[in-house]
């Protein structure tokens, strides 16, 4: 399975860090996507190649928060709509680690989740 991941640039907490460990262990994880940002992008990069995954970098066109991640493959940098689009588009599940546990209309975390939800594809909310 191809898994999107989408996170606070703040990091995750303990709780969040665990239920990505329980989800990569648990599922047949092939394929990692993430946006490349400082924070929990970075995180679960690092697990992910530690784990053995492949992983696909989706750069923001921004490099302002860019962890710039050196992943198995690195697509195209993007803006960050287009790019959070692209993340979501390329798997077949989303893992979402927001900062709140309600949703907020000005995070990129968020818009993440709701495209991912209207597209219908499963996904995995680890609250703070």
């Amino acid at each position: 399975m191809r898994l999107g991941f989408t996170g606070t640039r703040d990091g995750m907490t303990d709780q969040q860090k665990d239920k990505l460990i329980e989800v990569l262990d648990a599922y047949n994880i092939s394929q990692l996507h993430h946006g490349d940002c400082v924070g929990a992008d970075e995180f679960a990069h690092n697990l992910a190649k530690n784990m053995g995954i492949f992983v696909v970098v989706h750069p923001p066109i921004d490099p302002r928060l860019r962890a710039f991640c050196q992943g198995d493959e690195i697509r195209d940098t993007l803006p960050y709509i287009e790019r959070n689009h692209s993340i979501v588009d390329e798997t077949g599940a989303l893992f979402v680690a927001p900062r709140t546990k309600e949703e907020q209309v000005r995070s990129g975390t968020w818009a993440t989740y709701r495209y991912a939800r209207s597209m219908e594809i499963p996904i995995w909310k680890a609250d703070p």
